[in-house]
C-alpha cells in the first residue's frame, strides 16, 4: 500500500511540474496537489493544519512584509529611479566595462529592491536602452540585465534567507554571512562569462539603435539615490558590529528607512504610510502565499510517505545529497520560471535533516536557495526574463541562450564554495 501511495505521489509531482511549466498559478497547483496527497495518505487535515501553521510564521512575515513595504515606498517616492540613473551615469562613462558594469549595477539594485521582476522593470527601463544606444545587441543588452537579477540573495528580506534562518534557529544575517562569498564568486564568473560571449559573438558593439536615448537631463538627487539601499546598509553595519548601536531586526531597519525617506523626500506622511502598508500586503499576497502553498504541498508529500522515502534514499546514498540540493531547485527554477516553489519545498522537506547528511542546515539551505535563484535567472519563462525581453523587443528564449553558460558556470562555482 505504501509503495502505491509513493508511486501516486510521484505521478502527482510530475503533473505539478507540468502544470507549473504551462504557467498555471503555483499557489493553486501546490495547494491542490498537497490536499489531494494528504487525502490519499489518509490524513486530510494535515494539509489544512500546514496551511494554518505557515500563514502565521512570525519571522517570515516580519522580514518579507516589511521589506516589500519599504520597496514600495522607494518606488512611490521615485528614489528607485534616482538610484538607477545614478548607476547608469557611472557605467556609461566606462564603455569597455559596459556589459559587466550593467550586470553589477543590476545586481546592486536587486540587493536594495529584492524583487527580480521589480528590478528587471526598474533597471531594464534604463540599462537596456543604455546598452543598445551604445551599440550592444538587444538580446545581449537584455541578457546583461537579467544576469544581475539575483542580488536579492544578499538582502535579509529575500524570503529564503529568513526561511532558512528559521529552520536553523539562527539570525537571518548569519545565513547571508555564510553564503555571500559563494554568491559574489558566482556573480564574478557570470559577469566574465557573459562578457566573453558578447565579445565572441561580436554583440558588444555595432548595433544601430534608433530612437533610444537615455534621459541625460534627469537630475539625480544623491540623497534620493541612497535611500533604497539605506536599510541594507544599516543591517550590515549592525550585524558586522561595525556600528553595534545599529544591531536591529529587519522590520526596524525598514521602518527607519521609511522615516528617513519621508524626511528626505518631504512626501506626504499619509501617502508614505499607505505605500508602506500596501507593500506589506503585496508581500503577503505575492510571496507569503507561495510559502504557505509550499507548506501544504510538503504536508501532502509527507502524508504519502514520499518525503520519508526520499530521505531514506539520501541517508543510504549520502553522496547525492549535495547534488539534490544544488541541481534539484536549479532545474525546477529553469523549468517553472520561479525558484521559490521548488526551493521552499526542498528546504521545508529536506533541509531540517541536513545534520544527518553531514551538512549544516544553513549550508544545505543556502545551496538550495542559490540553485533555485540561478535557475530562475536562466529561465525563459521567468517574469523578469519576459520583462527584459519586452524592453529589448526580442523573444525571451534569446536571453536564455546567452545566459545559459554564465548561469551554469555560476552554479558550479557557487556550489563548489558552499560545499567546502
Amino acid at each position: 500500500m505504501l509503495t502505491v501511495m509513493i508511486a501516486t505521489a510521484c505521478v502527482i509531482c510530475c503533473i505539478v511540474v507540468y502544470l507549473l511549466i504551462k504557467g498555471k498559478d503555483a499557489r493553486v497547483v501546490l495547494i491542490g496537489a498537497g490536499i489531494l496527497m494528504a487525502i490519499i495518505g489518509g490524513t486530510p487535515m494535515s494539509a489544512l493544519d500546514a496551511f494554518a501553521k505557515s500563514m502565521t510564521n512570525k519571522g517570515l512575515i516580519q522580514a518579507i512584509c516589511s521589506c516589500m513595504g519599504f520597496a514600495l515606498v522607494a518606488r512611490y517616492t521615485g528614489c528607485d529611479k534616482h538610484l538607477i540613473n545614478a548607476l547608469a551615469n557611472i557605467i556609461s562613462k566606462v564603455r569597455p566595462l559596459l556589459i559587466p558594469g550593467v550586470v553589477l549595477a543590476t545586481y546592486l539594485v536587486n540587493i536594495a529592491l529584492p524583487s527580480a521582476g521589480g528590478t528587471a522593470a526598474a533597471a531594464g527601463a534604463i540599462f537596456i536602452p543604455l546598452l543598445m544606444a551604445a551599440g550592444v545587441h538587444p538580446a545581449m543588452s537584455a541578457a546583461a540585465v537579467k544576469c544581475g537579477t539575483y542580488g536579492s540573495m544578499l538582502n535579509p528580506g529575500l524570503s529564503h534567507n529568513p526561511f532558512v534562518a528559521d529552520i536553523a534557529g539562527c539570525d537571518v544575517m548569519d545565513v547571508i554571512a555564510f553564503h555571500y562569498k559563494a554568491n559574489l564568486a558566482s556573480l564574478a564568473v557570470a559577469m566574465i562569462a557573459i562578457t566573453a560571449i558578447a565579445i565572441i559573438t561580436k554583440e558588444y558593439k555595432g548595433y544601430k539603435a534608433e530612437g533610444l536615448e537615455i534621459d541625460e537631463n534627469f537630475k539625480i538627487n544623491p540623497l534620493y539615490a541612497i535611500m533604497p539601499a539605506l536599510p541594507i546598509v544599516i543591517l550590515l553595519l549592525g550585524s558586522a558590529k561595525i556600528v553595534p548601536a545599529l544591531k536591529m531586526g529587519v522590520p526596524a531597519a525598514m521602518v527607519i528607512g521609511t522615516i528617513l525617506t519621508l524626511i528626505v523626500t518631504r512626501t506626504s506622511p499619509k501617502e508614505i504610510t499607505k505605500a508602506f502598508f500596501d507593500g506589506m500586503g503585496k508581500g503577503y499576497g505575492d510571496i507569503m502565499s507561495i510559502i504557505i502553498a509550499a507548506g501544504v504541498f510538503v504536508s501532502g508529500l509527507t502524508a504519502t510517505g514520499l518525503v520519508k522515502a526520499f530521505i531514506d534514499a539520501m541517508l543510504n546514498n549520502p553522496a547525492i545529497v549535495k547534488l539534490c540540493a544544488s541541481f534539484g531547485p536549479f532545474i525546477l527554477g529553469v523549468l517553472t520560471g520561479s525558484g521559490d516553489a521548488a526551493t521552499f519545498a526542498f528546504n521545508e522537506a529536506i533541509t531540517p535533516f541536513a545534520p544527518d547528511f553531514g551538512m549544516t542546515v544553513v549550508q544545505m539551505g543556502s545551496m538550495a536557495t542559490l540553485g533555485g535563484t540561478l535557475g530562475r535567472t536562466m529561465s525563459p519563462i521567468a517574469g523578469a526574463t519576459i520583462i527584459c525581453a519586452g524592453f529589448a523587443g526580442i523573444n525571451p528564449m534569446e536571453i536564455t541562450k546567452r545566459n545559459c553558460i554564465p548561469m551554469i558556470l555560476a552554479l558550479t562555482v557557487g556550489m563548489t564554495i558552499l560545499a567546502m
